[in-house]
């Protein structure tokens, strides 16, 4: 079964696994017909949730029948390039340009196109929290992919909705930059969420 958008063909979803269980997060990939989980997260472990790091959830997720693929050395949202970082703050532009960053994209751009169900996955529960919306999102909208986020709640919200939350739904004439909201130091070697 593959994801559908609202205009009939397939999309590309996202998801945050947040204060889910690891069940919770099955049970809605399942919902929504993914069958490959792309973990876009720059160091797939977590000290404050280790079910979500790379082996147990890729264990979790292979029982369920679904298939893990690793792509944050590819769409992370932390990347070792000091150049992606202004302020201490990532800029996605800056990342949106790398020639990593363009072969993970080509890669969902394939998976779309075979009309493979996929999901991308990181630890932002909230869409409008993650560089999966401000960063994967964008992208992917620019290259007419359609993309769904599987909200808090459950529920699946369209990108430009989140693109709503994120602006305040402001009009601009301008593009929107975005940038991570906390700060980080580039090349940090410790493993975190992301």
């Amino acid at each position: 079964m593959v994801g559908l958008s609202d205009e009939g063909g397939p999309a590309i979803y996202t998801i945050g696994y947040g204060q889910r269980r690891v069940e919770e997060l099955i049970d809605l990939l399942k919902r929504y017909g993914v069958r490959f989980v792309i973990d876009v997260r720059s160091w797939p472990y977590s000290r404050f949730r280790p079910e979500f790091s790379r082996e147990p959830l890729e264990r979790a997720l292979r029982r369920a029948q679904l298939r893990y693929v690793f792509m944050g050395h590819l769409l992370g949202g932390r990347p070792r390039d000091p150049a992606c970082y202004r302020d201490g703050k990532v800029d996605y532009a800056a990342v949106s340009r790398t020639g990593a960053y363009q072969q993970g994209i080509g890669r969902l751009r394939r998976a779309w196109e075979q009309q493979l169900c996929v999901c991308l996955l990181c630890s932002e529960e909230r869409p409008e929290d993650c560089h999966r919306s401000k960063l994967i999102g964008q992208t992917l909208e620019q290259q007419d992919i359609p993309v769904r986020h599987i909200d808090v709640d459950g529920s699946v919200t369209d990108h430009a909705e989140v693109m709503r939350r994120l602006t305040g739904g402001q009009q601009t004439l301008f593009e929107v930059h975005f940038t991570s909201r906390r700060r980080y130091k580039a090349r940090e070697g410790f493993r975190e969420d992301v």
